[in-house]
C-alpha cells in the first residue's frame, strides 16, 4: 500500500484525529520536536496522514509528507526482509555459518575459543556482537574504532568488518541477546552473495517489487532531506558535521552528511533514507501477510519471538523477532499494544509498529533525536490510537 503525497489532505475529525494531532501539537509546542510525519493504517485503508514541524527550522522550510529521513534503525527490517527473501530462494540457510561467505570474520569469545555465528543469530540479535556506544568509553569495540553505522564517513565495509572481528564476542551465539551490528554483518552477506553493493540488493529484493523509489542508502532528493535535530535544554539542537547523543550508559555518535559521501559503507543496521509513505507501505506488507516480498509462512517466522526470553531484563513483556521486537506479553510490557505487535524505531526519531490483531500500522518518522524515537511523544501517540480504536 502506498499513500498518495497530499501536503493538504487531513481526515475528518474524530477520535483519532483529535488525539493523534493533539500528541503532535503538544510535542511541538513544548518543543520536544521540530518535525513529523505520522501516517496510519488501518484495515489496509489510511486512516491518518500528517506533516507537521518543520523540516529545516533554521531555514523556515515547512515539513512534508514526502520529506525523507535518516532513517538508522529503520534500516534493519527492510534489510531484514531482504535477507528473508534470500532464504525463500534458498541463496540463504537460517543455520549456515556466516563463514560461508565471510570467511575471514571469527570473532572470539573472551577465552580466545572460536565460536560458529549462524544467519540466524544475526537476525535476532544473538550473536554476540554488540554496538560501540553501548560499551564503556574505553571499551574493545572502542579501541578497535569499531563503527556504529552512523559515523565515520568513507569507512569501508571490510574495514569496520575486521575492526568488529577484532573485539571479543560478549557470549557465546544463541546464548543471549544484545542489540549489535549483527545487521551490519548481514548486510556484507547479502553484498557477497549477490555481488553487487547493498543498496543494490535491497532495491531489487524490496523497493522495485513493491514500486518505491524514495528509500535507499543515498538521498534521491536532497530538496526534502529533513535537517537532523538532537534533544536540547530548552529546545532541540541542530546537529553539526558531528554529534554526540547520550543514550543510556553510553553516547552515540551521528555524522548526518555520511550518507552523502559514497565511499561509506552500506550500513545494514542504520545506513538508510526514506520516507514515512515507504516505510507504511513495507510495514503494511509485513502485516496482510507479507505478498509480493515473502510467503506468510516466512512472515509468521520473522513476527514470532526468537529471543528465547532473554530480552525480559532489558523490557518485560518483549521479545525479538526477525528484525523487530515482538510484543509477547502486553501487561508485563505495561504497554497498549496487543500482543503479538511488532515495532521498533529509529535513532534518528523514529518510531513505527504493527498490530495484526487490531490490523493497524503506524509509522512516526520525526527528525529529532531521541525523542522522536522513545521520548514523550511516542508513549502519547501510541495512547492516542488506542483510545481511539
Amino acid at each position: 500500500m502506498s499513500l498518495p503525497v497530499e501536503n493538504s489532505a487531513r481526515p475528518s475529525r474524530g477520535s483519532l484525529v483529535e488525539g493523534v494531532d493533539a500528541a503532535i501539537d503538544s510535542a511541538l509546542a513544548d518543543k520536544r520536536l521540530v518535525g513529523t510525519v505520522v501516517l496510519i493504517a488501518r484495515d489496509g485503508e489510511p486512516v491518518y496522514r500528517r506533516a507537521a514541524g518543520l523540516a529545516d527550522r533554521e531555514n523556515k522550510v515547512a515539513m512534508r509528507e514526502d520529506a525523507i529521513f535518516r532513517l538508522a534503525s529503520i534500516t534493519k527490517p527492510i534489510v531484514a526482509i531482504a535477507a528473508m527473501r534470500l532464504v525463500e530462494q534458498g541463496r540463504l540457510g537460517l543455520d549456515d555459518p556466516i563463514t560461508k561467505w565471510l570467511p575471514d570474520f571469527r570473532p572470539r569469545l573472551p577465552d580466545g575459543t572460536e565460536a560458529v555465528i549462524r544467519i540466524r543469530h544475526l537476525l535476532t540479535h544473538t550473536s554476540g556482537l554488540g554496538y560501540t556506544f553501548a560499551e564503556e568509553q574505553d571499551g574493545p569495540y572502542h579501541r578497535a574504532g569499531v563503527s556504529d553505522g552512523l559515523e565515520t564517513p568513507g569507512l569501508s565495509l571490510a574495514d569496520n568488518l575486521k575492526r568488529l572481528a577484532s573485539a571479543p564476542l560478549l557470549f557465546p551465539p544463541g546464548e543471549s541477546w544484545r542489540y549489535s551490528l549483527a545487521m551490519d554483518v548481514l548486510g556484507g552477506i547479502i553484498e557477497k552473495e549477490t555481488g553487487g553493493n547493498l543498496d543494490s540488493a535491497v532495491a531489487e529484493l524490496v523497493m522495485k517489487p513493491l514500486g518505491l523509489s524514495d528509500t535507499a542508502f543515498s538521498v534521491r532528493d536532497r530538496s526534502r532531506l529533513a535537517a537532523a535535530y538532537m534533544n536540547g535544554v530548552s529546545e532541540p539542537q541542530r546537529m553539526g558535521d558531528e554529534a554526540l547523543v547520550p543514550i543510556l550508559d553510553g553516547t552515540i555518535r551521528f555524522a548526518p552528511d555520511r550518507i552523502f559521501d559514497p565511499a561509506s559503507y552500506h550500513s545494514g543496521g542504520a545506513g538508510m533514507a526514506g520516507t514515512a509513505s515507504d516505510v507504511l507501505a513495507i510495514l503494511e506488507t509485513v502485516r496482510n501477510g507479507g505478498a509480493p516480498l515473502l510467503s506468510a509462512d516466512t512472515v509468521k517466522t520473522m513476527m514470532a519471538d526468537h529471543a528465547g526470553g532473554h530480552m525480559q531484563a532489558l523490557q518485560a513483556g518483549v521479545g525479538f523477532g526477525y528484525g523487530w521486537s515482538v510484543v509477547t506479553d502486553p501487561i508485563a510490557a505495561q504497554a497498549p499494544f496487543s500482543a503479538g505487535t511488532i515495532k521498533w524505531g529509529g535513532v534518528y526519531g523514529h518510531s513505527w509498529f504493527v498490530d495484526p490483531e487490531k490490523r493497524l500500522s503506524v509509522a512516526a518518522l520525526t527528525n529529532t533525536a531521541l525523542e522522536g524515537m522513545w521520548g514523550q511523544f511516542t508513549v502519547d501517540l501510541a495512547k492516542a490510537v488506542y483510545a481511539a480504536i
